[in-house]
C-alpha cells in the first residue's frame, strides 16, 4: 500500500479519548473525550494541523469519548457524525447538528471512503470505522467486547490497525475491581481482553499490515509491556526495546505498539 493515511493518538483510555486520522484532503476527529485544550496542546507537539480537520466521527456515547465535543464545537464548523443512538443518549449531542449514519453505513469524507460497522458496548448503536482510499487503508476499533464479521471484515488487511487491548484478563480477575465491573468489562458488550485482540490479529493482519496500535488499555487492569508482549506472540513479532513495549516481526514489516493515556503518538 502506498501510505496516504496517518493515525495520531492523542489520548487512548478510560480517562478521555481523542484521534485524528489524516487523509489527503483534510483529517477527521474520531471522538472527543478531552479537553479543547488538551486537544490542541497534544495535536501542536505532534504538528498536527486541527485546521485541516474537516468532520467528526463518534464511536459512541460514554463521557470518555464526548465530554470535549460541545466546547469543541464552539470553534469548529465541520461536519459531525454519529448514530441516532450515540446522539438520543446525551441532551447536550441532540443540540448539535448531527449527520446521524447507521452503524453499518459508507460515506465520504476528508478524501477518504469511511465504512462504519457496529461494536458491541454497554451503549445503543456504537460503531467502529475502516478508513480507505485507492491505496490505502486503516481500522479503527474500540470499547467492544467481541469482534463481530462486519467489524472482522472492515479490519482484515488495513495498513495501520488501531485495535483495543483493554485488560490482561488474569490482572482482571485479580485485580481491584468489584465482581460486578469484572463481570461488565470482561463481558460481550465491554472491552476487549489482550487475549481477545491477539487471537483476532491471526486474522485481521495480512501483508498489507504495517503497524497495530493497542488501545484503550486499562491503567489498572493491564500493562504496555503485557498488552505488547501478548499481541507479538500471535502473529510471531519479537521485542524491539528492552521494555517490551514494542514489537516487530523478524522481518522488520510489521510493528505492534501501543496507545497511552497521556502521550500522544504518530503513526505514519
Amino acid at each position: 500500500m502506498t501510505p496516504q493515511l496517518h493515525l495520531h493518538v492523542l489520548a487512548s483510555g478510560s480517562k478521555g479519548n481523542a484521534a485524528v486520522v489524516e487523509g489527503p484532503e483534510g483529517s477527521v476527529l474520531v471522538d472527543c473525550g478531552i479537553s479543547r485544550r488538551a486537544l490542541l496542546q497534544r495535536a501542536a507537539e505532534l504538528g498536527v494541523d486541527m485546521g485541516r480537520v474537516r468532520a467528526v466521527l463518534l464511536t459512541h456515547d460514554h463521557s470518555d469519548h464526548v465530554a470535549g465535543l460541545s466546547v469543541f464545537c464552539n470553534h469548529f464548523e465541520g461536519r459531525l457524525f454519529a448514530t441516532a443512538g450515540t446522539v438520543g443518549a446525551r441532551k447536550y449531542l441532540t443540540e448539535l447538528p448531527f449527520t446521524l449514519v447507521e452503524h453499518s453505513d459508507a460515506f465520504e469524507v476528508a478524501g477518504m471512503r469511511v465504512q462504519a460497522f457496529p461494536t458491541f458496548h454497554d451503549v445503543p448503536d456504537s460503531m467502529g470505522f475502516r478508513f480507505e482510499t485507492a491505496d490505502d487503508a486503516l481500522g479503527y476499533c474500540t470499547d467492544t467486547g467481541h469482534l463481530g464479521p462486519e467489524a472482522m471484515g472492515a479490519l482484515t488487511g488495513v495498513r495501520i490497525l488501531a485495535l483495543e487491548s483493554n485488560h490482561d484478563e488474569r490482572m482482571l480477575a485479580n485485580g481491584p475491581y468489584p465482581s460486578y465491573l469484572k463481570a461488565r468489562v470482561a463481558g460481550p458488550t465491554g472491552h476487549l481482553s489482550n487475549a481477545q485482540a491477539a487471537d483476532a490479529l491471526r486474522t485481521l493482519t495480512t501483508e498489507e499490515t504495517e503497524t497495530v496500535v493497542a488501545m484503550h488499555l486499562s491503567h489498572e487492569n493491564n500493562r504496555p509491556s503485557t498488552c505488547v508482549r501478548t499481541l507479538a506472540e500471535a502473529v510471531g513479532a519479537v521485542a524491539a526495546n528492552d521494555a517490551f513495549t514494542e514489537a516487530r516481526t523478524p522481518n522488520g514489516h510489521l510493528t505492534i505498539c501501543a496507545a497511552a493515556q497521556d502521550w500522544p503518538m504518530t503513526v505514519w
